[in-house]
């Protein structure tokens, strides 16, 4: 433990590095730059598990959980801004996540991406997406955690649009980041109020540090005006910039058109980067959200969590059950299991939710590789409709695919997902809020696994539908590679997930606090819910059994039972055609409205402000040269000619002052000589 974590900081700065080489590179050394960028990752994996490894083996024997190497950034004046790093096991599991999921995505992007003849650009957008999470999770200060967290948002961006030319990739880069960004506004005020209650934004630094107990008794007893705990309105802040990043109802519009992006940025943002972001940050700060209560009591800020994540949940998984393009089903799917993520952590504690984060990046990004794969293989087709018969021309991407959707589903034993979704649905079972959201809970495992019957049914079974599947062929070993190791590490993962051996969430609760979650395995419940999605699996093989010998244009059978309500759930709840004629058409009239102040109003004022001063300078120089020079110059015109005059009179010859001065005394003389004759 010499290295951690005062050099903490090499993890990230392996991709940073990268990104800056890969951006040195011309068009030609394309796949340079993809080794490079992959030979990065690889290597900050190796850290990571190093980091990880030390974590273990200091929580097994006892030592304290949490190192941070904390330094400062910069003064001004009295104020020293300080940053750090953190190395507990949240920050440990996320950076060995990252890193060896996001390796095996560069890895498979290599061969999704060897024609593209920006490719050397796009991994470096890539590299430097992953050093800005890593440094995001690894951040011992919310201040630094908000740079990253920026960061991570640009790069979304740039990944999102990379193929700027398509419109509608342009158009979901803007709208990802300006929606993300209503939501960091909110996580940045949490942050400025959080300064202002505790002087720091480090989360721990000997005591000081604001999620610190003598910090938190602290905030303990503060109310708002409203009577609301002053960590209760905080935590509610910075659960906006969560609900932005995470695609959480209502700022989730612009998750589902990521899409437009490379299918490996699909896998990156969905599954281990950008939307596990906000799961993250809530986990990080649970202790100041769970502060206002306890396990009895409801806490303002878990409810609110535990509620939005129910009702994301739900809609997520309503909305991919009516969705055609192969991606965008596993981007409703995302949005849904974050959902699951946030009331995990609302309900159960932090453990239990990032539990299924970290089982959930897994097999997330199996399934975006395996789609990336099936769309590489049928030449870039993406409908489903269109697709079918795949299960013999790409058998590797097809077992593969399987065990994706089996973890995702929920299918009992042998997934992780489905102990992960148990954990989650076990604590909601037992919460103080009332049953309604381990309900949803339910319904929504059972929507899961029938939407990905509908697809598996739709993309692998029966005759061919297009000519791309017809031509379909298996992806090359770069690609299969991927998701084999994937696969295999999805199926592993259920050995340390579940209740009997439950290492994982044992490991997590070290740093992260137990929460509320009951900490034992419940039969019925885990009877149920693995009951429930069979059950899902069950009804979607009966709904979907004839859709295979059907054609491409046919009705989905869903929608021909229940057209009404399947249009609603095609068309997303009319969602965007809602935020279209409200939110986007207030922001429109705004706009003109300013525009139009700046055109007439602004303008008029400016033009009179003009007219009077030009009536003021035209009165001015009237006055200056009709009056004050006029007087002035005659004045003076007269004593220059008094002047000159009376300097006649003094030519400086002493002969004619003589002649003045005896003439003046004639004259002097006579006038005495008149005055005496009188």
């Amino acid at each position: 433990m010499d290295l951690f974590p005062r050099h903490l900081w090499l993890i990230p700065a392996l991709p940073l590095a990268a990104a800056g080489i890969g951006s040195l590179l011309g068009p030609s050394r394309r796949r340079l730059a993809g080794m490079l960028a992959v030979a990065a990752m690889a290597l900050a994996a190796l850290l990571s598990l190093a980091a990880f490894a030390g974590t273990v083996t200091r929580e097994t024997a006892g030592e304290a959980s949490v190192a941070v190497h904390n330094f400062g950034w910069f003064e001004a004046g009295s104020l020293l801004v300080s940053i750090g790093w953190i190395l507990d096991p949240l920050s440990a599991a996320m950076l060995l996540m990252i890193t060896t999921v996001g390796t095996l995505i560069f890895l498979f992007s290599i061969g999704y991406m060897a024609d593209d003849e920006r490719a050397h650009r796009f991994f470096t957008f890539l590299s430097f997406f992953a050093a800005a999470m890593l440094g995001l999770v690894m951040a011992n200060s919310l201040l630094l955690l908000f740079v990253c967290w920026e960061l991570v948002g640009l790069a979304s961006y740039l990944l999102i649009g990379f193929w700027f030319t398509r419109p509608a990739a342009a158009a979901a880069a803007r709208k990802a980041f300006l929606t993300t960004r209503i939501g960091d506004l909110g996580l940045l005020l949490g942050m400025l109020w959080l300064y202002a209650e505790t002087g720091t934004l480090l989360f721990f630094d000997d005591g000081r540090g604001c999620l610190e107990s003598d910090m938190l008794a602290g905030l303990a007893g503060r109310l708002t005006a409203s009577g609301l705990g002053v960590s209760a309105a905080i935590s509610l802040l910075i659960l906006c910039g969560a609900i932005g990043k995470s695609g959480q109802v209502p700022l989730h519009v612009w998750l589902p058109d990521a899409m437009e992006g490379p299918t490996p940025v699909s896998a990156l943002i969905h599954a281990a980067t950008m939307v596990a972001a906000g799961v993250f940050l809530m986990a990080r700060v649970y202790p100041l959200a769970a502060l206002d209560g306890t396990a009895d009591v409801l806490r303002v800020a878990l409810t609110v969590l535990t509620w939005v994540g129910a009702i994301t949940a739900l809609s997520g998984a309503l909305t991919a059950v009516a969705q055609y393009d192969i991606k965008r089903i596993l981007a409703y799917s995302t949005v849904s299991q974050l959902g699951f993520m946030m009331m995990g952590i609302g309900a159960g504690g932090p453990a239990v939710g990032m539990m299924h984060l970290l089982t959930h990046a897994g097999f997330k990004a199996l399934l975006f590789l395996g789609a990336g794969s099936v769309i590489h293989g049928c030449h870039h087709e993406q409908d489903i409709r269109q697709l079918g018969g795949l299960r013999t021309r790409m058998r590797l991407t097809f077992a593969t695919y399987a065990v994706g959707m089996m973890a995702l589903s929920g299918v009992p034993l042998f997934f992780s997902g489905f102990w992960s979704k148990d954990a989650i649905v076990h604590s909601l079972e037992g919460w103080p809020g009332g049953k309604l959201p381990f309900v949803i809970a339910l319904g929504t495992a059972a929507l899961t696994a029938f939407y990905m019957t509908r697809q598996m049914i739709y993309v692998f079974a029966g005759p061919a539908r297009s000519p791309g599947a017809a031509a379909a062929h298996e992806s090359p070993p770069v690609m299969t590679g991927p998701l084999v190791m994937l696969a295999v590490a999805t199926i592993g993962l259920s050995a340390i997930t579940t209740p009997f051996v439950p290492w994982l969430e044992h490991f997590l609760t070290s740093s992260l606090g137990k929460g509320d979650s009951p900490g034992h395995a419940n039969w019925g419940v885990l009877l149920l819910s693995g009951t429930i999605s069979l059950a899902g699996i069950a009804l979607g093989g009966w709904v979907y059994r004839r859709v295979p010998g059907g054609r491409a244009t046919d009705r989905d059978p869903l929608g021909i039972r229940f057209p009404r309500l399947f249009d609603v759930l095609e068309r997303r709840f009319y969602v965007d055609e809602l935020y279209a004629a409200t939110v986007v058409r207030w922001t429109q009239l705004a706009g003109w409205l300013a525009a139009s102040l700046d055109r007439w109003i602004s303008s008029a004022l400016h033009d009179a402000a003009a007219l009077a001063a030009s009536a003021g300078a035209w009165l001015t120089r009237t006055l200056d040269q009709g009056v004050i020079n006029a007087t002035f110059d005659d004045g003076c015109e007269a004593a220059r000619d008094s002047g000159r005059i009376l300097s006649r009179a003094h030519d400086g010859r002493a002969q004619q002052y003589l002649r003045i001065l005896v003439v003046g005394v004639a004259v002097l003389l006579f006038l005495l000589w008149n005055l005496q004759g009188t």
